[in-house]
């Protein structure tokens, strides 16, 4: 089915490419959209929203659980870095001095 989409929108946008005014004339009209980008961009959002509508979210309860794992694991790899980061500054300290 997708095939059929691109082999019908191909010759849609052949056409918009050979209609398009030559780059030195001076015809002082405002470039338009082509008919395949709207058609497109239509065609996006419809898709967008059918992918939207498949999407669960967590529960508030799945929610606070995993913030809480977050911070705790913040804490925790803040405590051991700190805690490497002043042996490393000792262990340095007493070797250049």
């Amino acid at each position: 089915m997708a095939n059929q989409k691109t082999q019908n929108a191909e010759p849609a946008q052949d056409a918009a490419k050979s209609a398009k005014p030559v780059k030195g004339s001076k015809a002082g009209k405002a470039p338009q959209a082509e008919p395949g980008k709207i058609q497109q961009l239509r065609e996006f959002f419809d898709q967008s929203v059918a992918e939207m509508k498949k999407v669960t979210f967590p529960t508030r309860k799945e929610t606070v659980a995993t913030g809480i794992a977050v911070l705790v694991m913040v804490v925790f790899m803040s405590l051991f870095l700190g805690l490497v980061d002043f042996g490393l500054a000792k262990a340095i300290g007493a070797i250049l001095s």
